[in-house]
């Protein structure tokens, strides 16, 4: 189900450490940097951090710039984003400032913490998730019940290791600071767990007074059915190779990407391409890669629409292609309709042969867009 954009926001010692164990917070950044994170604080619609950090920080998690408030308020936003935490117990102190400033709050728990946290008197909406706290389930519903589209996260280390071990976050903003901690007590920003594999993409990197911010995004794709944010970036890419596409009134037009299980772009193609009119985009991707590449059988094929089940000017399907070359992952985001072909079922032939199809119909309007003359869009 669609989710927020997940963006994890952390500042850091130069050996890790969210915090020394002195009895006041330590502070990583200067204030050109908090400046940039009362920025990124307004581009989100919503803020989360956990109980632990509420406890120890005792936060208000504001937006401090008038003129940033102001410009949230005249796009049609509140003044400030919605405020979110998480407690498996429900037993938060409820004189802390996280419930007394800024705008609405919405505490996310299991159904026993509720209980605790509305005999607390909490000024927040209380959702309970069922017996254990589910973030998939969660991020779901900020999306369809308040609106979040962006999510900030902010802590603690806790919460940003469960997102980014369930392959939920897609972006990374963590800020250097040069100073050393070494306390073997104190909060480190990752703990252990299994990570994806891979090597995640730099996307900026930026000094800030004596701080560096550093931002990246994961490339690794999920192993399963269980879409990783990283499936949903690959996805968008292939829709967008499908903009490429010269036009044809008698073909769809279809971007795609296969990407090995480290991350590793392995090769893109788009329909029609290379003065191709008739060579489909999974075909065109698969041509530039050595069918004896041993990352093939572990790789995932990304399909604005799914691969073709039968065709008339080539032999061999796409989905016959990718099955042949060994991929048994593929994830695209609009079924085929019956444009050309009454009953296509592309998915249909993978999966009877072993193969895992994973559709993320957030990205289908993307899909459908270079196609609507053919679809009447």
């Amino acid at each position: 189900m669609p989710h927020p954009y997940v963006l994890l926001s952390a500042a850091v010692s130069l050996d890790g450490y969210l915090d020394d164990t002195g009895p006041e917070r330590l502070l990583l950044s200067g204030p050109e940097d908090f400046d940039r994170v009362d920025e990124v604080r307004a581009s989100a619609d919503a803020i989360l951090v956990g109980a632990g950090t509420i406890r120890a920080d005792n936060p208000r998690l504001l937006v401090n710039a008038p003129e940033r408030r102001a410009a949230r308020t005249a796009g049609g936003r509140p003044a400030y984003p919605l405020k979110v935490t998480v407690s498996g117990s429900g037993d938060l102190d409820p004189a802390a400032r996280f419930w007394h400033t800024g705008g609405a709050k919405v505490l996310y728990t299991t159904g026993k913490g509720a209980e605790r946290a509305r005999a607390h008197g909490l000024a927040a909406d209380v959702v309970p998730l069922g017996a254990e706290l589910d973030w998939r389930r969660l991020l779901t519903h900020l999306y369809d019940v308040y609106g979040v589209r962006r999510l900030m996260v902010e802590g603690g280390g806790l919460i940003h290791t469960q997102l980014l071990t369930q392959g939920l976050a897609d972006e990374l903003q963590l800020v250097l600071a040069p100073l050393f901690v070494g306390d073997p007590d104190a909060a480190r920003l990752f703990g252990p767990g299994t990570y994806q594999g891979g090597r995640l993409r730099l996307l900026e990197t930026r000094p800030i007074g004596d701080v560096v911010l550093m931002r990246y995004e994961p490339t690794a794709p999920g192993a399963g059915p269980l879409p990783v944010a990283a499936d949903h970036h690959w996805l968008a890419l292939a829709c967008e190779r499908a903009r490429r596409c010269p036009p044809s009134k008698t073909a769809f037009s279809v971007g795609a990407v296969v990407v090995a299980a480290d991350g590793t772009e392995l090769a893109r193609g788009h329909s029609r391409e290379g003065g191709d009119p008739v060579v489909h985009a999974e075909e065109a991707a698969l041509a530039r890669i050595d069918p004896a590449d041993p990352r093939l059988t572990t790789a995932t094929m990304y399909s604005s629409l799914e691969p073709c089940a039968r065709r008339a000017s080539r032999p061999v399907s796409c989905a016959r292609l990718i099955l042949d070359a060994g991929v048994r992952r593929v994830v695209t985001a609009w079924r085929e309709p019956d444009t050309f072909v009454t009953g296509a079922d592309g998915s249909g032939v993978l999966t009877a042969e072993g193969a895992l199809v994973v559709v993320l119909p957030e990205h289908e309007e993307a899909a459908e867009a270079p196609n609507g003359h053919l679809i009447g869009g």
